[in-house]
């Protein structure tokens, strides 16, 4: 057994299909087929069971692949300890963000990455927090940046900044006669909102008076840029984090925007990573990098 043929009977429990999993670890067919035959002979047991409607795991295979898994963790961590004794700034790291953040902050600090942290090549993943969450747990992820503090035991976080709320609406909008804003000031059924799933609308909702609801329900938005450009054509108003701020529609839209006055209205964003990632020096250098080109109307470190 080695951590090849742990990489095969991993790929087949991913993928439900010899041919994918093949594919995925980029062998043929036969030779990944042959391999986990030799090692379910080599155990004594049945991994997979085969069948004309398809491939289901064993309870047996259930668990020696959840051990399977771990090996290979522990595996990379092995690769990754060694490699950050000869350069602890080098090497790949794969990073995840949420689609409320990525367009927004890579921008401004990967133009820094090559003179700063030249030998770091990073892997950009934009998902929603929960598969993000899940990716980091299962060491598919690196690390993430995201609006919400772990959850987990095993999961820890660098805050790297604090940054306020701002409403959106047409230049037209009674709102505009307004030199503040506050959610106060905003019709019951005008605000529109993301879809379920991602933490900005949750975190919208709860800076809303307590008898608001999100209108227009028949809209299913699932990004910022759809919901400004649903606000310029006056289907109501939105929220948007200060960073979206720097976009190119604050000046092409005829739009007006409003920073929110209650307390409330911010969110906390995190560099997350697993407790046992063993190359934190490097998340730390990453998370002061990032800091470092950070606009001054967010609040770096914890707001």
């Amino acid at each position: 057994m080695n951590l090849r043929d742990l990489d095969y009977i991993c790929a087949v429990a991913e993928h439900k299909h010899f041919g994918r999993a093949a594919e995925s670890c980029h062998v043929s067919q036969p030779t990944l087929s042959g391999q986990i035959k030799k090692l379910e002979e080599q155990l004594g047991v049945t991994l997979f069971e085969r069948s004309h409607k398809g491939i289901r795991v064993t309870d047996i295979g259930s668990e020696i692949i959840l051990i399977a898994q771990e090996a290979r963790d522990a595996a990379k961590r092995i690769k990754a300890v060694a490699a950050s004794a000869q350069d602890p700034l080098a090497g790949n790291l794969s990073l995840g963000l949420i689609p409320t953040i990525a367009p927004y902050l890579i921008p401004m600090f990967v133009g820094q990455m090559a003179q700063k942290l030249p030998k770091l090549a990073i892997t950009y993943r934009e998902d929603i927090t929960d598969r993000l969450n899940e990716s980091l747990l299962s060491g598919e992820l690196d690390a993430a940046i995201l609006a919400t503090p772990p959850e987990e035991d095993s999961l820890t976080s660098i805050p790297l900044y604090s940054e306020p709320f701002w409403l959106i609406f047409p230049e037209d909008h009674e709102l505009h006669e307004l030199d503040e804003a506050s959610m106060s000031d905003v019709k019951q059924d005008d605000v529109l909102l993301l879809t379920e799933g991602h933490c900005f609308r949750d975190q919208a909702l709860s800076i809303c008076r307590p008898a608001q609801r999100p209108g227009r329900q028949s809209l299913r938005a699932t990004s910022l840029e759809t919901l400004i450009n649903l606000v310029a054509t006056g289907q109501g108003v939105t929220l948007v984090p200060a960073l979206a701020m720097r976009g190119s529609w604050s000046s092409d839209l005829g739009l007006d925007s409003r920073k929110l006055t209650d307390k409330s209205a911010a969110r906390q964003i995190y560099l997350t990573y697993r407790k046992r990632f063993p190359r934190a020096e490097v998340l730390r250098a990453l998370a002061e990098l990032i800091q470092t080109g950070l606009p001054s109307h967010v609040d770096i470190g914890e707001g």
